[in-house]
């Protein structure tokens, strides 16, 4: 989106015609829809087996004043259940153009793309881009406790390895956030129009 309209445009025409005529039309787009969704369907299955086994591993005994709990730790589920409802607003707002979409909306089609003017559209609403800047707040924190949790889950216990995860996590879920946060800010500001 930064580079212009006309990037961001074949950018989008891209992946609906992708691999074409080896694939039909949007073939390209839909494996990529049913991948993200089956890992998005693996993700929640993972958080839920592993809430469930936390919770039956305490027993009966509960334990009080988690204090070495980080935040996001505690509100994993909460911030999971955040970015899932934002991924029906993207796709709704975006991608179907219903319901949440500007009265401007335009469907991409095999020939023209209307992604950027869509976005922009979008995103000159105040409330839509909060949405946005707001769900990015919550990924980021998702996100660095996320990958952090993955160095125990492999095993690493050492003082500096751990240290080492928490940096790289927070490291990446800050370029993830800045990365796109940027976005709803330059359209709102007026930067991109």
């Amino acid at each position: 989106a930064f580079i212009g309209p006309e990037d961001y445009n074949h950018y989008a025409l891209f992946f609906h015609t992708a691999l074409y005529p080896l694939l039909p039309v949007d073939g390209m787009l839909w494996i990529l829809r049913i991948v993200l969704s089956v890992s998005l369907v693996l993700h929640v299955g993972a958080a839920v087996t592993i809430a469930r086994r936390a919770r039956a591993s305490r027993g009966s005994f509960r334990r009080k004043k988690l204090s070495l709990r980080s935040f996001g730790a505690r509100n994993m589920l909460v911030s999971g259940f955040v970015i899932l409802g934002f991924l029906v607003f993207h796709l709704l707002d975006l991608t179907a153009g219903k319901i949440v979409a500007t009265e401007d909306y335009r469907h991409v089609t095999p020939d023209t793309s209307y992604a950027y003017e869509n976005l922009i559209a979008s995103m000159q609403r105040p409330w839509s881009a909060a949405i946005y800047a707001i769900t990015l707040l919550v990924l980021t924190v998702h996100l660095a406790h996320g990958i952090w949790t993955v160095v125990s889950d492999l095993g690493g216990t050492g003082r500096r390895l751990r240290r080492i995860g928490v940096i790289v996590a927070g490291l990446v879920a800050l370029v993830v956030l800045v990365g796109n946060i940027l976005l709803p800010i330059a359209i709102t500001t007026g930067v991109l129009s």
